[in-house]
């Protein structure tokens, strides 16, 4: 590994993508501590502790992390950032699960390839747009009716007299800082090195790493610490395990004679990945879980006492320290999964495709039983993979049953993302360095 780094240092073409690669990411990451005009930085801090320390903004901390998660921790300085690149991941599985619901527009795009494909993106850029306005609005009108005691983390914000200026100020510039992220990402893309977007929230878990290690020192000590190494490495290699795993299909062609040739005849197989859905199972259900104590907050301020115990007990169930959100959480990545995966397997038409390139499975008929064929063995694959999310999900409310912190250098999901994206990076590296006929990171 150390060989091929060196080998990609030394080509000029090379080691300019890793720079531009790293230059952006400084580039966001200073950016990200940008703060948005109008907000009192004291009044937020003093939020961000009440919520660690399970005061009053505890219900909070699941969907804040959420979103300091896919903002690369922008959210807890209120930056321009804030709303992260979480509008264009919502776009694009918004248009994913769109997509079967009008197969016309589906056949569409599939027949036009890379220019639909292209017509994909615009859409998805067009999309991202009001979903990152809607997305800056929710979360300054979130910690504007969570503030803390007198202080309010928004002051200005609002429709009343002396408000609409600053709060549409606000406003386009969280949205104008999303496509900004956005438009970062696509250039790591398209100019250097491994995926942009998947870098981009790469980069802000990562830099959050010194905080949780001071953190778990103040609370745990030495031992603390290298018990949560331990339980990180063991998670790399558990996701690394998982992630890689899949059920290859062998895939018979059949043979043509043309003329006096016979072409055709060869054999190979489908990789069916055993984590087909990725991190979206965990971003939903912890969007899903989090909903209700969202709403449950704006309630908090009512005049009437059982409407104010009501959203107290709401915010207390889905906050995430009650003794039931762990299960609830684990059975919602779960049942997530399975949704997902068979969402993907509807795109993928596998059966459609094996057919058109004049491939079948041996012993497995054409058509119908070939659906079927597939469609057991991914119901099958899947529950492995939806266990493993869920295990991972779950993860810090099973380490805080025996550590006085349930912190981690890095939570669990987000060590989902920083893993995939460092193998995807890798495997990248790998085939620019073997297009020049070097031996690449891995064998």
């Amino acid at each position: 590994m150390l060989e091929a780094l060196r080998n990609a240092f030394k080509l000029p073409d090379l080691r300019r993508r890793i720079f531009y690669t790293v230059l952006i990411l400084v580039i966001f990451r200073m950016a990200s501590n940008i703060p948005v005009p109008g907000v009192d930085r004291l009044a937020l801090k003093a939020f961000f502790d009440s919520a660690t320390s399970g005061g009053q903004a505890a219900g909070l901390g699941q969907f804040a992390n959420l979103l300091n998660l896919l903002s690369g921790g922008a959210v807890q300085n209120f930056s321009v950032l804030a709303a992260g690149v979480y509008p264009y991941v919502t776009a694009q599985i918004v248009l994913q699960l769109l997509l079967p619901i009008f197969p016309k527009w589906e056949q569409r795009i599939k027949e036009e390839g890379e220019e639909g494909q292209r017509k994909m993106n615009q859409w998805t850029f067009y999309l991202t747009v009001p979903l990152a306005a809607l997305s800056a609005f929710g979360q300054a009108q979130l910690f504007r009716s969570a503030s803390i005691g007198t202080q309010q983390i928004l002051p200005n914000f609002g429709w009343g007299p002396g408000q609409i200026l600053p709060t549409i100020t606000l406003l386009l510039t969280m949205t104008a800082g999303t496509m900004f992220a956005v438009w970062l990402g696509e250039l790591i893309s398209e100019q250097g090195i491994g995926n942009g977007l998947s870098l981009i929230i790469f980069g802000g878990i990562v830099s959050r790493v010194p905080s949780s290690f001071r953190n778990i020192w103040e609370t745990d000590g030495v031992v603390g610490i290298l018990v949560y190494i331990v339980i990180m490495v063991l998670t790399i290699l558990f996701i690394v395990f998982v992630q890689d795993g899949e059920r290859r299909i062998k895939v018979q062609y059949g043979k043509r004679v043309r003329g006096m040739k016979v072409y055709g005849g060869g054999s190979t197989y489908i990789p069916l990945k055993i984590n087909t859905a990725g991190m979206i199972p965990l971003i939903f259900a912890q969007s899903i879980l989090a909903f209700p104590a969202v709403i449950a907050q704006f309630f908090l301020s009512s005049t009437n006492p059982g409407v104010v115990k009501f959203a107290n007990s709401v915010v207390g169930f889905f906050g995430g320290d009650n003794i039931w959100y762990a299960p609830l959480y684990f059975l919602a990545v779960f049942g997530l999964t399975y949704f997902y995966t068979f969402v993907m397997i509807e795109q993928q038409n596998l059966p459609e495709m094996l057919q058109k390139q004049g491939g079948f499975i041996p012993g497995v008929r054409p058509g119908k039983k070939t659906e079927e064929h597939i469609l057991g063995i991914y119901k099958r694959i899947t529950l492995a993979g939806a266990l493993f999310l869920g295990i991972v999900a779950v993860l810090p409310y099973i380490v805080g049953l025996f550590m006085k912190s349930n912190q981690m250098l890095i939570q669990s999901s987000g060590l989902l993302i920083v893993v995939g994206t460092v193998m995807d990076t890798v495997r990248q590296l790998e085939a620019q360095l073997l297009m020049r006929n070097y031996e690449g990171f891995l064998r």
